[in-house]
């Protein structure tokens, strides 16, 4: 098995020469980072370009592996999800939630994959009742 010096250079290697996160970092950064083996900030900025440029499931394998090796398991955990998003697709929407005072949450939840919603997306179950969805929900840029 590869170290996480290894995968993240192998990672960077499967990106485009001109690739850049939409902060600006281009993927010389990274092997930057890696040079200087600063692996955390070279993981977080090729998870970032991934958000740019289309990623295959075995760049997110190796990133999830790298992040495990580097005991990082909420990255480990994110890299996995990313993964089968590109496996089985997904839907990106932004929510907003009402606040307690408005009826909503009593309490927190960890945002990453526990909560699984029932939707109303417009589906009838052969009857014609409404039918319910249920889908996997990972909170991005909040705690």
């Amino acid at each position: 098995m590869d170290d996480a010096f290894t995968l993240l250079r192998r990672a960077a290697d499967l990106l485009p020469e001109d690739a850049v996160a939409e902060n600006g970092q281009p993927v010389g950064n990274v092997r930057e980072e890696i040079a200087f083996q600063e692996w955390e900030m070279a993981l977080d900025v090729l998870i970032e370009i991934a958000d740019v440029h289309p990623v295959s499931t075995v760049f997110w394998e190796m990133l999830a592996e790298a992040a495990r090796q580097m005991m990082l398991d909420r990255s480990r955990r994110w890299c996995e999800w990313r993964g089968w998003e590109v496996k089985h697709g997904t839907v990106r929407a932004t929510l907003s939630l009402l606040g307690t005072d408005e009826g909503g949450r009593q309490s927190a939840f960890s945002g990453d994959g526990q909560l699984r919603p029932l939707w109303d997306i417009g589906n009838s179950t052969a009857d014609g009742q409404r039918d319910l969805n249920i889908a996997r929900l990972w909170v991005e840029f909040a705690p």
